[in-house]
């Protein structure tokens, strides 16, 4: 099953209420905020189950979610091992007016149900007009992720669309300062004792903890600003209102592109934009690896909210300023030249210092980013340098 955002922008109006609860790390309360949330509800006379709950044996969690109603799981083998996973349909026909969801990144074991990924277990509740209280990490964001891994060294697998998480009606900081987490880890109140020592030294440095702190409070100040905004927009007539940024940033089947859509999408929400995504294709037909990846590509630009273009042109420089003009954009995003100077003089000059030329003609600014390092196996002699 693969959505994008338009695809669920008519779904959205008649579906149950969103709630998402967001935390920095593991650790800092999100699913005892759900579920304590739950039974406030379910003291107030709200028909609440929980649809599944990781308490990873802690013992404040556990006590969170007695006298709670909770489904059974779904037994699932896979690969000679036994798993529990949600059973989507057992929520569908128990009909709850509220589930309780825990970690909405989740990647699904094969076989256990419809959906890959626990997002789309929750739009489907979501559609079937149950209301969804959930929990996920700041860094499994689509457009985080990948800064998330530079910054921590470790590997953010399962990750979740940002238009998935703009869609809740209410997003909620569970907040922790980087000492408590710490506190906690030390005292066994996150993971057991064996992991600990590593967690420390590596993802939960006190460094790492304070950054995706502050990530988590930018982009919940993001969605509040966003909130005000619209609510500006519907009950004033009239008046000037300030141009919106816009972004495009051109892209390759190259290696390393999907990073530059990530950045050039962090960009636009620091700023509170519109991100254009443009591929252009020229030359001769692109390899079987080449069109995966494209795809790859625009699966991306879906995920985090951009809007996917793509066009035939034997001018790669001359099509993206073509569409810069067009679609209003304020600011081009473009991935450093990977070709020596004496490849740019024989083929005419680099791609990107033409774009560089016209979009200073055009008054529009010019953000060139430095790809991540690949092997020289990697780069195929047919790839473009817009990016």
């Amino acid at each position: 099953m693969t959505l994008n955002a338009s695809a669920v922008d008519d779904m959205v109006e008649a579906t149950g209420h969103f709630r998402i609860y967001l935390g920095a790390a593991a650790g800092v309360g999100k699913t005892f905020s759900m579920l304590s949330e739950g039974r406030r509800r379910g003291e107030r006379g709200t028909d609440v189950v929980i649809g599944f709950v990781e308490c990873h044996g802690r013992a404040q969690t556990e006590a969170a979610a007695e006298g709670l109603e909770i489904l059974p799981r779904l037994v699932v083998q896979y690969r000679g091992s036994r798993f529990e996973e949600m059973d989507l349909n057992g929520v569908l026909g128990r009909a709850p007016q509220v589930a309780l969801v825990d970690e909405l990144a989740h990647t699904n074991v094969p076989g256990s149900g419809p959906n890959a990924k626990r997002w789309q277990d929750v739009l489907d509740l979501l559609k079937a007009g149950i209301d969804v209280i959930t929990t996920v990490n700041i860094q499994h964001l689509e457009s985080i992720a990948d800064a998330v891994e530079q910054m921590t060294g470790t590997s953010v697998r399962e990750r979740v669309p940002d238009w998935v998480v703009r869609q809740a009606d209410q997003i909620e900081l569970v907040d922790s300062s980087p000492e408590q987490l710490r506190r906690r880890m030390l005292h066994g109140n996150i993971y057991p004792p064996a992991k600990v020592p590593q967690a420390l030294t590596n993802f939960f440095r006190a460094d790492n903890l304070t950054a995706l702190r502050e990530l988590a409070l930018r982009f919940l100040a993001d969605e509040t600003e966003e909130e005000l905004l619209e609510h500006l927009r519907r009950h004033r007539s009239e008046g000037s209102w300030e141009t919106t940024e816009r972004i495009l940033v051109g892209v390759t089947g190259a290696p390393g592109t999907d990073a530059i859509v990530r950045r050039a999408a962090r960009m636009t929400a620091r700023v509170k934009g519109d991100l254009h995504v443009l591929h252009v294709v020229s030359g001769d037909p692109p390899s079987a690896a080449r069109e995966a990846g494209i795809r790859e590509l625009h699966q991306l630009a879906d995920d985090v909210g951009a809007h996917w273009h793509q066009i035939q042109s034997d001018d790669p420089a001359e099509a993206l300023m073509e569409m810069a003009r067009q679609e209003h954009i304020t600011q081009v995003v473009v991935g450093s030249t990977q070709r020596s100077r004496w490849r740019d003089l024989l083929r005419g000059g680099s791609i990107v210092r033409k774009i560089e030329r016209l979009a200073r003609g055009a008054g529009i600014d010019v953000h060139i980013i430095a790809r991540r390092q690949v092997g020289p196996e990697a780069h195929s002699r047919d790839d473009p340098e817009i990016n």
